[in-house]
């Protein structure tokens, strides 16, 4: 019997189904939504994303009717200082312009696909019609919540698909209704309607190999999809422990005046870190051995400053410190382990000789602090593994270094990496 849908129809409508279902699960990480999440992660601290408010950076309302055509935006955003050092005009009034404070360098961070989400997120609507606030946060900021709105670009699809459906059952209605009156006016048999999903039943009959291949990618693109889900958990739903991770502080201390350009020492402010398993946050009156006398910086004024002050009970007028405040500066912590590993910031300090760069990244050019590592379990096993071990002048390991050199004396080179005295042993980090 013949059927009431043409084959090709069908086979369109089936590879509509298909791409919503390959594609559902990236479709927010090619729009704007993706472009959010980079930004409050990478930019947020010091730009507005939709109004022209000043913060550490220019507000951003406006930045495409300002800036250059084509790809410019995409190279100030990777690597800002490299695009200011190649003379470009725009780049360089914008430096000056704003009293040459440098911008974080993203690159190997965020690539051409993130900055082509960032984009899209600051062309988009202005959040706040979007988004209300709830409460202040640690930290500074506000907790937003996203309430319910507009339309997704998976229900569009679906919807599409939905009225689709639905103009090809009315047309198959009307073709058997006008093929049942021309049957009767010739004096033949009315010929039955044959469901939707009869026709669609015998089509797969005829097309196996087809529906076989339909079934086979639509069977990996979910199992890819569900892998990306759970790959970026920690990403989406803890990315506080994450690389890239720079929270906004209470303070905008920055490590690159300090360290960088003041050569302050890590251990002056972070005392413990060569007596203690923790590199210990600095109090504020290690904040006032200097800013006591030091009470205007050079890129905030006597803004931030003023917040040390106001946390010590400290009058700068006066010089004198008012005992009854009790108004501690909650720092956020930026590099954090699972409560069951065991770090010991002295063992690798003072015993391995591990400089702070080795997990920390260029803290001297940093100007907000950031996870530069990824602080997984991996990536200690290979820094173990590779890592040897500095014996020489070092009481502790004269005994071993001795019976090591005459066991194996002629026989090979022997390099003692951490992972041959036990650095692999899961007890030495796992409680």
């Amino acid at each position: 019997m013949k059927t009431n849908i043409s084959p090709t129809t069908l086979k369109a409508l089936l590879t509509l189904v298909f791409t919503v279902f390959i594609f559902s699960s990236n479709l927010k990480a090619q729009t704007a939504d993706e472009g959010a999440k980079i930004f409050k992660l990478n930019c947020a601290v010091c730009h507005a994303s939709h109004t022209d408010q000043m913060g550490t950076g220019p507000g951003l309302k406006g930045l495409f009717e300002r800036i250059p055509k084509g790809d410019w935006i995409t190279k100030w955003i990777i690597n800002n200082e490299k695009l200011i050092k190649s003379g470009d005009l725009y780049a360089n009034q914008i430096y000056t312009k704003y009293n040459k404070t440098a911008m974080t360098v993203f690159e190997g961070q965020i690539d051409e696909k993130g900055v082509a989400s960032i984009v899209a997120y600051l062309k988009g609507p202005d959040p706040a019609s979007k988004v209300v606030a709830q409460g202040p946060v640690a930290g500074g900021g506000v907790e937003v919540v996203e309430p319910k709105g507009g339309i997704e670009p998976l229900y569009l699809i679906l919807g599409i698909i939905v009225i689709l459906a639905i103009l090809i059952g009315a047309f198959r209605s009307v073709r058997t209704s006008m093929q049942n009156s021309a049957n009767r006016s010739e004096g033949k048999a009315e010929i039955s309607e044959v469901t939707f999903f009869q026709e669609i039943k015998g089509w797969m009959r005829g097309h196996r190999r087809l529906v076989g291949v339909f079934t086979i990618i639509i069977a990996f693109g979910g199992m890819k999809s569900c892998w990306d889900a759970c790959y970026n958990i920690g990403v989406y739903y803890d990315w506080k422990t994450q690389k890239g991770y720079k929270p906004e502080q209470p303070v905008k201390f920055s490590h690159k005046l300090h360290a960088g350009e003041n050569e302050i020492a890590c251990q002056y402010c972070h005392s413990y870190v060569e007596k203690s398993r923790h590199a210990g946050i600095p109090s504020v009156n290690i904040c006032m051995n200097c800013h006591k006398g030091i009470q205007k910086g050079p890129q905030y004024g006597e803004k931030e400053i003023g917040k040390i002050y106001a946390a010590n009970g400290f009058d700068p007028k006066t010089g004198q410190y008012d005992p009854s405040v009790d108004n501690p500066l909650k720092w956020i912590k930026v590099h954090n382990l699972p409560d069951h590993v065991y770090f010991n910031h002295s063992q690798h300090v003072v015993i391995g000789k591990i400089e702070c760069t080795e997990c920390h990244g260029n803290v001297k050019e940093m100007t907000v602090a950031e996870q530069k590592a990824p602080l997984t379990m991996k990536w200690c096993i290979e820094c173990h593994r590779k890592t040897e071990v500095i014996m020489e002048g070092n009481a502790y390991y004269d005994r071993i270094h001795k019976a090591l050199k005459e066991k194996y004396a002629g026989q090979y080179d022997v390099k003692l990496t951490v992972e041959k005295i036990g650095g692999l042993e899961c007890g030495k980090c796992h409680y």
